[in-house]
């Protein structure tokens, strides 16, 4: 006999004792190495001519670029940023006068090979007037880490609910709901934070340098991406006895 959709019974959320329901959470936690690291690069330039600062900045900030790019295949991504440049006034008299102009413009490269990185962060901290930060670790926002995370979560609900169900001496029945709790809770700034004791180097000019500094040494920071999901489950009516 078919039954009416308008007038069948609404289904308890909280299973029935021909039903009952089994709701459990299932986590995981892995910890990996980074797959990207980035790094912010700033070039300043001051003139008291504005051409000038700005014909110093565009030359500064191609010898960067430049000089990133002859790392090939090393360097996934390079993305310029923030530009400026303005004035510095200074009181004259009675009123003000313009001292220097001064031009900045940020630069954020993104690195598959860390051994490059060690050596290219070295040699760009080595140039005038140019500020390197970093490295930020990270995974890629598609990375088959954040998947195995999710399935393991998955996995460890199932298991969960199984040990419970063989409690009572009985098993699962079927899959009620599958909720995702966020699966890639992993740090703000997904980059993992600093590593190798390097923040920031900058360079200020003054007399060259006719020696090559040696690479850094940058130990990848390991990162941690967690997933959760809450399952409930029907099971087969155990048998309760006294």
């Amino acid at each position: 006999m078919d039954t009416d959709p308008d007038t069948a019974p609404a289904a308890t959320p909280y299973g029935t004792p021909a039903a009952p329901r089994l709701a459990v959470r299932g986590e995981a936690h892995l910890e990996v190495d980074p797959e990207i690291a980035r790094i912010g690069i700033t070039v300043h330039a001051r003139g008291t001519d504005r051409r000038d600062a700005l014909n110093d900045l565009t030359r500064r900030n191609t010898t960067v670029l430049d000089l990133i790019k002859t790392y090939g295949e090393a360097v996934e991504k390079i993305e310029s940023g923030a530009f400026s440049i303005s004035p510095e006034l200074t009181k004259h008299g009675r009123g003000e006068r313009i001292r220097a102009y001064h031009g900045r413009v940020h630069t954020t490269a993104e690195l598959t090979d860390f051994t490059a990185l060690g050596e290219l962060t070295t040699r760009l901290a080595d140039l005038d007037l140019t500020r390197v930060e970093g490295p930020w670790w990270a995974l890629r926002a598609d990375s088959p880490i954040h998947r195995r995370a999710r399935q393991q979560a998955v996995r460890e609900a199932v298991q969960r609910a199984r040990e419970y169900a063989e409690a009572l001496g009985t098993g699962l029945a079927a899959l009620v709901e599958l909720a995702d709790l966020g699966a890639d809770n992993a740090p703000a700034q997904g980059y993992g934070g600093f590593a190798g004791g390097m923040r920031s180097a900058v360079a200020y000019g003054g007399a060259p340098d006719l020696t090559e500094a040696p690479p850094l040494d940058l130990e990848p920071q390991r990162q941690h991406v967690y997933a959760q999901v809450n399952a409930r489950f029907t099971m087969t009516p155990p048998e309760l006895r006294p």
